[in-house]
C-alpha cells in the first residue's frame, strides 16, 4: 500500500483514522534474558537487504518452523511484500543489533501481523515471528510479543490468530507463557493459536515478572563489573580533565576489588579489539566490564561506538551538556541511548557520580568518591551527584554501611526502577533508599515499589515537596494531576516518605540495625519528667500509642535501680517498641543507662530508637552483643528524631502486615462476557473518534450506552424547550420528578434556581419550568436554554466519582461527597488504576466528609457497597480506554439501598501511549 498521510480503514459500516505514517512511537530499546540490550523498531522498505540476510543466516530449521518450507532465500516479490507495510492492516517490527563495517545494521527478529477480519470492535489479525538462533532462548520472542500486541491495540486490532507446526514447541510456549486469554486446536498437523490481546492479571504479571529479572540482571552486568575502562583526558584545567583525574584519585586512594584500566596509558582502542567501529578483536585479555567517560557529548557517543566488542555492558557518564543545552541536547541524548542500547549496554547518567558496591571479594569501585562507606545492608540510589557526595558523607558519619550506591544523574537510561529490580534479589541489601528529582514513570514506579516494599523497606525522598520542579538536564511528561497524587503514588506503593535525606538516614538507621516492631505500643524511658512529657506528645503525634505513664530515670540512679526500670520495659508483652531519652544536667550516668537498654534490647530483640548526651564513643548508635551477635542501637540528636523515625518504621511494619486487596474485576455487562462488553465499548469509541478526530463529549444517550458496557446504569432522563414538552416528558418517566436548567453552570445550583425537586404533578412542574427558563434566560448567555426532567431517585447522599487521563500518571479516579463546602475544601481522594477492593474502600472512606455515609446525625447508613461498585466500575473502564480523556458522574445518589448516577459528563480524545504501556521498554 502506498503511504498516505492517513488511511481510512473501514472497518464494517466504522471507519478506523489510523496514520500510516512511519510510527516512531512503537520505537523502543529492550532488555533481553541476559541482561543486554537491543532495538525494536518498525520495519522499512530499506530493510530488504537485511531482512534478506537474516533469512539466509537462519538455519533449515528455523525457516522449516517460519515458513512451513524450505527457504534459502526470500523470493523478490515476496522480500518486497514483507518490507512494504501501511501500520494498520499489515505491521511488522524488527529488532536490530549492529551490523559488519559495510552494513549498518543487522536484524535479529522479525514480527508481523496481517489484519484478516475488519469487523467492528472484532479486529483479528494474523501474526508470526521469526527469531535469529544465535537468540533463540533471550526471551526476544516474548518482547516481540508484547510489542506488536501494544501496536496491534493502538490499531484496533484485538486478536491474534497464528498458526504453528507443533514441534514448534518454543513458539507454543510464548504464545501459551504470555498471561493472555489463549485457545488452541490441532488440525490438519498444524495448531492453530488464538490470542486475545486484551490484557489481564495473569499477562501483566508475567510481564512484570520478566521485566523484573531482566532488569535486575542488567543491573547485576553493572554492579559486578571487575575491569572498568576510563576514557577522558589525561591533563588539563575543563570539568572534563578534572572528572577523568578525580576517577584515577580515587582508584589509586580505594580501588576495591576493582582494576581500572585508562585509555591512552594502559590501553588502546586497538587494544581492547577495536581499531574503530567495525574493526577486527584482538582476544579475551583486553574485554572490559564497564567504561566510564567523561568527554564532550559527541566524543562520549563516538567512545561507545568503540567498546562495541570489548564486553562492556555499560557506559557510566560523568561529564553533563545534554539535555540541560536544550533541543540539541536532547537529541544528542537520544543518540546516546539508540547507539548504547543497539550495543548492547546501559548507561549510567549523564552527570552521574558514578557506581559503588561492597561485595565481599568483588567490590566496584566506579565513582568520585575518594573513600567508600564502610560496607553495610543499605542500597543506596541518587538521581543528583551532589546529593549522592553529601549522602555519601553521610553514611560513613553516622557509621551507616552500604551495599550499593548508584548515582543516575540526569537519569537518562538507569533510573531508580532499575536499581530496585536489582535490590529485589540482592542478598547484600536489605533497606533501600532512593533520592529522586522526578518520576518519569510513576506507574512503573508504584508497581516496582510496592514489590519491593513486601520483602524489604523502602525509603525515598523527593526532591520539591510535591515533586513538582524538573531539574534542568530531565525530561519528564507534564501533568495535570493535582499535587497530591504523588502521595498517593507512594502511598499506594508502601514506601517510607522522607521530606529529607536527614529523615532518610533516620530511618534507614533503624530499619537497618533493628528488628521491624510488631505494633505500635511505645514504652518511654526519660530522664526527667519533662522530657517524658515531651516524649509522649511526639509518641501520640506520630500515631502511636504511649504504654502506661512513663516513669522519669535518673541518669544519677543507682545501677540496680536503672536494672529494674529497664527490665520492665523490655518485659514480656510490655511494649512493641522502646524510645530512651536521657539528658543529664551534671554528674552524667548516661553510660549505664547505655548499657542496660542495649543488653536488653539485644536480650530481647524489641525495637530501640535513643536520644542521649554524654554518650561515649559511637555518636549514632549504641551497641551490645548477645549469642555471639552484635546489636546496634540508633541514636538520635533530638527525641523528635527519633520518634519521627520510629513512627516510620511502625507505620511501615503495619503495611508490611495489611491485606492489600485484589484488584477490582467485577462483571461488567449482564448477559455478555467481558471480552465482548469491551469489544463493544472499543467500537462505540472509535466509531465517536471518526466523526470527531479531535475530540468528542458525548451527550446522554451516548455516554449511557458507554457506560452501560461497564455495568453502569444512567438514570433516564429527557432533555426539553418547553414547559409542555416537560410535562409530556414527567407522564413518560413517572412522577414525582427532578427539573434542571442543562446548562452546566447551573445544573447543580439550587441555590440559583437551578434545580427542582420532588415535582408531583402538572400544574406544578409547568410552573417551575417556566420560572426556571426564566431564570436561565436572565443568567445564560446563550438563547434558547434547555431544561432537562429525570425521574426522582431514591433520597441518598450526593457524590461525586471522576476520572481523567493524565499525560504522566496515566488514569486518576477520584472521590468526594457532593457540594459547594467539600469543593472548596478540596475533600477528594485520589486512586490510580489498577486499583485493589482495599485501594476502592480506603478512597471511599478517606474523604473528611465520610461520615455522612455511615449513619452521620441519625440519617439512615447509605449503601457504601453499592457506591464502591460504582468506583470500582469506573476505575476499570477509566484503565480500560486510554481514550477517556474525563469522566464525571455528578451526582451519584447513594441511598439505603443502591446508588443512582444520575448524569454523566464524558469526554473523549485520540489516545495516547501511557508512560506503562504494557510493553517492556527503556527510557528512550
Amino acid at each position: 500500500m502506498d503511504q498516505p498521510e492517513r488511511a481510512e480503514q473501514r472497518v464494517g459500516t466504522v471507519r478506523l483514522p489510523y496514520s500510516t505514517e512511519y510510527p516512531v512511537e512503537w520505537e523502543a530499546d529492550v532488555v533481553l534474558r541476559d541482561g543486554s540490550t537491543t532495538h525494536v523498531r518498525p520495519i522499512r522498505p530499506e530493510d530488504s537487504d537485511a531482512l534478506q540476510r537474516f533469512q539466509m543466516a537462519q538455519s533449515e530449521r528455523s525457516t522449516y518452523l517460519r515458513f512451513f518450507a524450505a527457504l534459502q532465500r526470500i523470493p523478490d516479490r515476496m522480500l518486497t511484500q514483507l518490507v512494504t507495510v501501511d501500520h494498520v492492516s499489515r505491521a511488522a517490527l524488527v529488532a536490530v543489533r549492529p551490523g559488519t563495517a559495510q552494513e549498518a545494521e543487522d536484524i535479529v527478529g522479525v514480527t508481523r501481523y496481517d489484519v484478516i477480519d475488519d469487523r467492528p470492535g472484532r479486529r483479528t489479525a494474523e501474526v508470526a515471528f521469526n527469531i535469529a538462533d544465535s537468540l533463540q532462548g533471550q526471551g526476544l520472542g516474548s518482547v516481540l510479543l508484547e510489542h506488536i500486541a501494544a501496536a496491534a491495540r493502538e490499531r484496533g486490532v484485538h486478536r491474534f490468530i497464528a498458526e504453528v507446526l507443533p514441534q514448534n514447541r518454543a513458539m507454543l510456549g510464548v504464545f501459551r507463557e504470555a498471561g493472555y486469554a489463549v485457545e488452541q486446536h490441532l488440525d490438519d498437523g498444524v495448531v492453530t493459536v488464538s490470542v486475545d490481546l486484551d490484557p489481564t492479571d495473569r499477562s501483566r504479571e508475567v510481564m512484570a515478572d520478566r521485566e523484573h529479572r531482566t532488569e535486575a540482571r542488567s543491573m547485576q552486568g553493572l554492579l559486578s563489573a571487575r575491569r572498568v575502562l576510563l576514557v577522558g583526558p589525561a591533563q588539563g584545567g575543563t570539568v572534563d580533565e578534572l572528572l577523568a583525574a578525580r576517577v584515577r584519585e580515587a582508584h589509586a586512594a580505594d580501588p576495591g576489588d576493582t582494576e581500572l584500566l585508562v585509555l591512552g596509558d594502559d590501553v588502546s582502542w586497538a587494544d581492547l579489539g577495536k581499531g574503530g567501529p567495525g574493526g577486527a578483536g584482538s582476544g579475551e585479555n583486553a574485554q572490559v566490564d564497564l567504561a566510564i567517560v567523561a568527554a564532550p557529548p559527541d566524543e562520549v557517543i563516538d567512545a561507545v561506538r568503540h567498546l562495541r566488542g570489548t564486553g562492556a555492558r555499560g557506559v557510566v557518564v560523568l561529564s553533563a551538556g545534554w539535555a540541560e543545552t536544550g533541543p540539541e541536547g536532547v537529541a544528542r541524548r537520544r543518540e546516546l541511548l539508540r547507539t548504547a542500547h543497539t550495543e548492547g549496554m546501559r548507561v549510567v547518567g549523564p552527570a552521574s557520580y558514578g557506581l559503588l558496591t561492597n561485595v565481599p571479594g568483588a567490590s566496584l569501585r566506579a565513582s568520585l568518591a575518594l573513600t567508600a562507606p564502610r560496607p553495610g545492608r543499605v542500597g543506596l540510589f541518587s538521581q543528583s551527584s551532589p546529593v549522592a557526595v553529601t549522602a555519601a558523607e553521610t553514611v560513613k558519619r553516622r557509621g551507616l554501611g552500604l551495599s550499593t550506591l548508584v548515582s543516575a544523574g540526569h537519569r537518562a537510561d538507569v533510573s531508580g526502577n532499575d536499581v530496585m529490580q536489582y535490590w529485589q534479589d540482592d542478598p547484600h541489601t536489605d533497606v533501600a533508599c532512593l533520592y529522586l528529582e522526578t518520576l518519569g514513570n510513576p506507574r512503573k514506579f508504584s508497581r516496582i515499589a510496592r514489590r519491593l516494599a513486601q520483602v524489604k523497606p523502602v525509603i525515598v525522598v523527593v526532591a520539591g515537596r510535591h515533586g513538582s520542579v524538573v531539574p534542568p538536564g530531565h525530561t519528564v511528561r507534564a501533568t495535570r494531576a493535582p499535587r497530591r497524587m504523588l502521595d498517593e503514588v507512594l502511598r499506594q506503593s508502601g514506601v517510607i516518605r522522607a521530606e529529607n535525606t536527614h529523615q532518610l538516614m533516620d530511618v534507614a538507621q533503624v530499619l537497618a540495625h533493628q528488628p521491624l516492631p510488631s505494633g505500635g505500643r511505645v514504652g518511654i524511658l526519660a530522664s526527667s519528667p519533662s522530657l517524658a512529657a515531651l516524649v509522649a506528645d511526639a509518641v501520640a503525634a506520630a500515631g502511636l500509642t504511649v504504654v502506661g505513664p512513663p516513669d522519669p530515670l535518673s541518669a544519677s540512679a543507682p545501677d540496680d535501680e536503672i536494672a529494674a526500670a529497664v527490665d520492665a520495659l523490655y518485659a514480656p508483652g510490655a511494649c512493641d517498641a522502646v524510645v530512651v531519652v536521657s539528658v543529664p544536667v551534671v554528674l552524667p550516668r548516661t553510660d549505664a543507662i547505655a548499657r542496660a537498654v542495649a543488653e536488653a534490647a539485644a536480650r530481647t530483640g524489641r525495637t530501640t530508637v535513643v536520644s542521649a548526651l554524654g554518650l561515649h564513643g559511637m555518636p549514632d548508635e549504641l551497641a551490645a552483643s548477645t549469642d555471639g551477635r552484635e546489636i546496634r542501637i540508633p541514636a538520635f540528636s533530638t527525641p523528635e528524631d527519633a520518634v519521627w523515625a520510629l513512627g516510620a518504621v511502625v507505620r511501615y511494619a503495619q503495611w508490611r502486615t495489611q491485606d492489600h486487596g485484589t484488584p477490582v474485576r467485577p462483571a461488567l455487562r449482564e448477559g455478555m462476557s467481558d471480552g465482548a462488553a469491551r469489544a463493544q465499548a472499543r467500537t462505540l469509541v472509535e466509531a465517536l473518534l471518526v466523526e470527531e478526530p479531535a475530540g468528542a463529549v458525548l451527550d446522554q444517550a451516548t455516554a449511557t450506552e458507554l457506560l452501560a458496557c461497564y455495568g453502569l446504569t444512567l438514570w433516564g432522563s429527557r432533555s426539553v424547550r418547553t414547559a409542555s414538552d416537560a410535562v409530556t416528558a414527567a407522564e413518560d418517566l413517572g412522577w414525582p420528578v427532578a427539573l434542571k436548567i442543562a446548562a452546566p453552570a447551573l445544573r447543580h445550583r439550587a441555590d440559583l434556581g437551578g434545580v427542582r425537586l420532588d415535582i408531583a404533578d402538572a400544574e406544578d412542574l409547568r410552573e417551575d419550568a417556566e420560572r426556571m427558563l426564566a431564570a436561565a434566560a436572565s443568567l445564560l448567555p446563550a438563547p434558547d436554554p434547555m431544561l432537562e426532567v429525570q425521574a426522582m431517585a431514591p433520597a441518598g447522599v450526593a457524590c461525586v466519582v471522576r476520572s481523567v487521563e493524565d499525560e504522566l500518571f496515566g488514569p486518576v479516579v477520584s472521590f468526594g461527597l457532593a457540594g459547594d463546602a467539600v469543593d472548596l475544601l478540596d475533600d477528594v481522594t485520589h486512586g490510580v488504576p489498577p486499583l485493589t477492593d482495599v485501594d476502592v474502600a480506603r478512597m471511599v472512606r478517606g474523604v473528611r466528609a465520610a461520615p455522612r455515609l455511615f449513619g452521620y446525625q441519625g440519617a439512615p447508613a447509605a449503601d457504601v457497597a453499592a457506591l464502591e461498585d460504582v468506583l470500582a466500575r469506573v476505575s476499570v473502564m477509566a484503565e480500560d480506554l486510554p481514550e477517556l480523556a474525563s469522566l464525571e458522574l455528578y451526582p451519584v445518589a447513594v441511598a439505603e439501598r443502591g446508588a443512582a448516577v444520575l448524569h454523566a459528563t464524558i469526554r473523549l480524545r485520540p489516545a495516547e501511549r501511557r508512560t506503562d504501556a504494557p510493553r517492556r521498554a527503556l527510557p528512550g
